[in-house]
């Protein structure tokens, strides 16, 4: 048994390393393109980006304005570490806004940029050196009653502890590691 939910999140480094053909069910996936290296061509984008449009599945940039707009994305990712209020011209827009925070502090941050979707970092250990904390499922619903917006689950998400995310109280989550590593196994046991 799978621990359903509405939306999965996938965050994407390369669009060369994901193959959307691996998606079979429209209006489920989200993809976060977070390429800091800049080393992708606008020309690969804007065919990945027509892909994402056929297979219904939205495409969102990360903290790259510019990039968003000449893809047309259906949205803009802003990280945690973004404090900048330039994507409330974005808003203007009609782009989704969805943010990423760890704390208290930087979800109140979130909320005044006017993301309507705020991606909660870490409910699951990580194997990440330098970060060895984590909310827990208890902690983490604890956080997510404080707030009316929509939250998503991100961190130490496994294929091993899936099913751990029914206890949870959000309707989406999202994957980062799983992806890089094993994107047909973790797409395959999305549904």
């Amino acid at each position: 048994m799978f621990a359903f939910k509405y939306k999965y999140y996938l965050y994407l480094e390369n669009t060369k390393d994901f193959n959307l053909n691996l998606i079979k069910k429209r209006d489920k996936f989200i993809v976060i393109y977070r390429n800091n290296n800049n080393n992708e061509k606008l020309f690969d984008l804007k065919k990945f980006r027509r892909k994402c449009r056929e297979k219904g599945v939205l495409f969102f940039i990360a903290n790259n304005f510019s990039l968003s707009n000449s893809l047309q994305s259906d949205g803009i990712y802003i990280s945690a570490k973004n404090s900048s209020f330039k994507q409330l011209y974005q808003k203007r827009n009609k782009f989704k806004i969805i943010g990423s925070a760890h704390n208290y502090k930087e979800i109140s941050q979130k909320l005044n940029q006017g993301c309507e979707e705020i991606i909660l970092s870490r409910l699951f250990k990580t194997d990440y050196a330098n970060k060895t904390s984590f909310y827990g499922i208890t902690k983490f619903n604890i956080i997510t009653n404080k707030f009316k917006n929509d939250f998503i689950a991100l961190g130490g998400i496994k294929i091993t502890n899936l099913n751990a995310l029914r206890m949870l109280n959000v309707q989406s989550f999202s994957l980062l590691s799983e992806v890089k590593k094993k994107p047909a196994n973790i797409i395959n046991r999305l549904f």
